[in-house]
C-alpha cells in the first residue's frame, strides 16, 4: 500500500467571492498540461484505441493540426465545440485541440436523441460540431441552429470540413493563453425543470481534480487508464482523460463496455487502474475466464454512482489480492471527485464514500442553512476549487444550486467523527441506471406529452446488475386507451436509451396524492414491490 503524497496548499479568492485552499504548484490550464506531458513523455504511449495508437508527441502534432483547421475556419477563443463522438482517440485529439485554441468543448452523449442535442446546441450557442457520421441523423437542421456554422465529420473524409482535412491544416503555431478562471468545458446534468443545466468546468476546477486523483491514487506515468465509462461524462472526461494528461500515462479507450472484451482488453494493454460503476465489477466477476486472466498489473479499481455491495467487494479481494478499491463520490458539479476513499480503507468503511479531497470542503446542512454535528444527518454541500463557478447562461438555476461557492448536491448524508462521508440517499426522485442518473419529471414530461396519458410518475424497478431499471405508472386520460409498446417507443424517440421506460403499469385511476395535492410516490414503490413482475 501507498501513502498519499499531498502536494502544498494555500488560500486563494477564486470567482469573485470564493476563498478556497488551493494546491499552490499547479499548471494554469489544461493545455500547460498538456504540454508538460509531451515535454515529459514524448515517447511514451498516450492513446490507445483498438489498432491505433499515438506517443505524446504524435498526439500533440494531431491536436495542434485540428486547432489549426478550425482556426483556419474562423473558430477563435471562447466559442463553444459541441462533440457528438463516442469513446475514440477523435474525441481525444478535438478535445485537446479546443483547450490549444481556448475554446470551449461541449461533450454530447451520444446516446441522446435529436430534440435534446437541438436544445444543448441552442443554449449553449455552439458555433461548431464534431461529429460521428454514423449519428448524421441525429443532427438538428440548419434552420434549427442558428449559431452553428461548422459541422465536422468523422468517418468521412470526403468532405472539406471532414475530420481528415482539419488534420491536414497546417498546426497551430501557439497555444492561445487562457486564465484558469475560463470555462474549459460544459457538461450538461438534468435540472428538476426537466431541462439540462450546462455546468461550467474551468481551468482551474479540472486542475484541481486531477490532481486530487493524482496523489491520492500514487498516479505516474507509468499508469494506463482504461476509459470503459463513457468520455462525454465527468468521470470519463476529467477522471480518465485528463488524469492522463496530467500524469503523462496511458489512456486506454474502450468504444463500449462488454465485461467479455474489457477482461482481455485489461490483460493486453496491462491496464493498472480504471473508474466504473458497481455493476461493471459484478459482470466482470460473472465471466468464466475472469480467474484465468493475468491482471495483475491492475492495482487501482475506483468505483462510484452506486454502493459496492459487500459480496463483491469480497470476491474482488479474493480474485486480485493486488487491488485497491477505492470509492469516489462526486457529480458534474463537482468536477468528478468530491470525496475518495484512501488506499486500503475500503474494507474497513464499506458504507462510506471515502474522505473529503485535498482541498475539498463538505458541510451537512440542515435545512434552515446551519451545520449539523458529527454523525448527524443532512444535505451535503460541497466546496473547493472542483466545484464549478456555475451553470451556462442560467443565472436562476446557479443562484438556488450554489451558496458562497457550495454546491447543494440535493442528497443526504452525514459525516462521522473520522471524517469519513456516508450517503443515505439521493436526490428527490433521481433513478441511478448502472451509473446513468435519470431525473425522473425529464420522463414524466415527455410521457405527459402524449394525447392519451394524464399524468405519469416514475420510479426506480430494483435491477441485481444495473441497481434500477425505469418504470412509469400512467394514468390514462378518460375514454383513451394506449399500448404499453408505444408509450416505450414514444419515449425512445425523444429520449436518451438509458431514460426510456423499461416496464409500465397503465392506470384509469389519478395516481395516488396527500391532502395537500404532492404525489405519493412511496406508495407506487411500494405497489411496484408488491406487483409479482411489472406490465411490459
Amino acid at each position: 500500500m501507498w501513502e498519499i503524497q499531498q502536494p502544498a496548499t494555500r488560500m486563494e479568492a477564486h470567482f469573485g467571492d470564493r476563498v478556497v485552499p488551493c494546491f499552490a504548484e499547479r499548471p494554469h490550464s489544461v493545455y500547460t498540461m498538456f504540454r508538460q506531458a509531451v515535454e515529459s513523455n514524448p515517447d511514451g504511449e498516450a492513446v490507445i484505441c483498438g489498432e491505433r495508437r499515438l506517443s505524446w508527441r504524435d498526439l500533440h502534432a494531431q491536436a495542434m493540426a485540428v486547432a489549426g483547421g478550425l482556426a483556419q475556419r474562423g473558430v477563435v477563443k471562447g466559442e463553444r465545440i459541441a462533440l457528438l463522438l463516442g469513446n475514440d482517440i477523435e474525441f481525444v485529439v478535438t478535445t485537446l485541440a479546443a483547450a490549444a485554441l481556448g475554446a470551449i468543448v461541449v461533450p454530447l452523449s451520444i446516446r441522446e436523441q435529436k430534440p435534446g442535442i437541438t436544445y444543448i446546441l441552442n443554449q449553449c450557442t455552439a458555433a461548431v460540431i464534431v461529429y460521428d457520421a454514423a449519428l448524421a441523423d441525429r443532427l438538428p437542421a440548419a434552420v434549427d441552429v442558428a449559431h452553428l456554422r461548422l459541422r465536422v465529420c468523422v468517418g468521412d473524409d470526403t468532405g472539406t470540413n471532414a475530420f481528415g482535412a482539419l488534420l491536414a491544416t497546417p498546426a497551430l503555431a501557439e497555444a492561445v493563453e487562457v486564465h484558469e478562471e475560463e470555462v474549459a468545458a460544459i457538461l450538461y446534468t438534468s435540472g428538476t425543470t426537466g431541462r439540462p443545466k450546462g455546468a461550467m468546468l474551468t481551468h482551474v476546477n479540472i486542475v484541481h481534480s486531477t490532481m486530487h486523483y493524482e496523489s491520492t491514487m500514487a498516479l505516474t506515468s507509468a499508469d494506463r487508464g482504461a476509459a470503459v465509462v463513457p468520455l462525454s461524462h465527468v468521470t470519463g472526461l476529467v477522471g480518465l482523460l485528463m488524469v492522463m494528461v496530467r500524469t503523462a500515462g496511458t489512456l486506454l479507450v474502450a468504444p463500449a463496455f462488454r465485461a467479455a472484451d474489457f477482461l482481455p482488453f485489461a490483460e493486453r494493454e496491462r491496464m493498472s487502474f480504471t473508474i466504473m460503476v458497481p455493476a461493471m465489477y459484478n459482470l466482470c466477476l460473472l465471466q468464466d475466464d475472469f480467474g484465468r486472466r493475468d491482471l495483475s498489473a491492475w492495482r487501482v479499481g475506483a468505483y462510484g454512482g452506486a454502493p459496492m455491495p459487500t459480496a463483491t467487494i469480497d470476491a474482488l479481494a479474493r480474485q486480485l489480492p493486488g487491488l485497491v478499491l477505492m470509492n469516489a463520490y462526486g457529480a458534474t458539479e463537482t468536477t468528478s471527485p468530491s470525496t475518495l476513499m484512501p488506499p486500503g480503507q475500503t474494507d474497513g468503511h464499506r458504507d462510506s464514500v471515502g474522505r473529503t479531497v485535498q482541498c475539498g470542503h463538505i458541510l451537512i446542512m440542515d435545512d434552515a442553512g446551519r451545520e449539523v454535528p458529527r454523525d448527524e444527518t443532512g444535505e451535503i454541500w460541497i466546496g473547493g476549487p472542483m466545484i464549478v463557478k456555475g451553470y451556462w447562461d442560467n443565472p436562476s438555476a446557479t443562484a438556488e444550486n450554489f451558496t458562497g461557492g457550495y454546491w447543494h448536491s440535493g442528497d443526504i448524508g452525514s459525516m462521522d467523527a473520522d471524517g469519513y462521508l456516508h450517503v443515505f440517499d439521493r436526490r428527490k426522485d433521481m433513478l441511478n441506471r448502472g451509473g446513468y442518473k435519470i431525473y425522473s419529471v425529464e420522463v414524466e414530461n415527455v410521457l405527459c406529452q402524449h394525447p392519451a396519458v394524464l399524468e405519469a410518475a416514475v420510479v426506480g424497478k430494483p435491477c441485481p446488475v444495473l441497481g434500477e431499471r425505469v418504470h412509469v405508472f400512467v394514468a390514462l386520460k378518460e375514454g383513451q386507451g394506449v399500448a404499453q409498446d408505444e408509450l416505450i417507443a414514444f419515449c425512445a424517440e425523444r429520449l436518451a436509451d438509458y431514460k426510456v421506460p423499461e416496464s409500465v403499469t397503465l392506470r384509469t385511476e389519478p395516481l395516488p396524492r396527500n391532502a395537500n395535492g404532492k404525489l405519493l410516490k412511496r406508495d407506487l414503490r411500494e405497489q411496484l414491490l408488491a406487483e409479482p413482475k411489472a406490465t411490459t
